[in-house]
């Protein structure tokens, strides 16, 4: 099952991945240093996140998904970086 999901941090900002390996335990490869930037030590000592399956497929090509992810980080604005932590495609303001 290939899947597009949106993590979201508990300062309300969002991350949109892929995931081409129906696993349960992965959350993307959105920039640390960039999230690390939005909460202090004290805030990181309790995170919780929060991940939302907003498509999948088990017939996609690798090449539909990825055409998908951009089209959800589009409508989600979360390459805006008051938004989101996606920085592809890069935000035009």
């Amino acid at each position: 099952m290939k899947a597009i999901y949106k993590i979201t941090y508990p300062n309300g900002k969002i991350y949109i991945g892929q995931d081409l390996t129906d696993s349960i335990n992965y959350f993307g490869s959105a920039n640390s240093k960039l999230i690390e930037k939005d909460f202090t030590r004290e805030q990181r000592r309790d995170f919780v996140i929060r991940k939302e399956i907003l498509w999948e497929s088990e017939t996609a090509s690798n090449q539909e998904v990825n055409a998908k992810e951009v089209e959800y980080i589009l409508l989600f604005r979360a390459n805006d970086p008051n938004i989101g932590y996606n920085q592809r495609p890069k935000f035009n303001g």
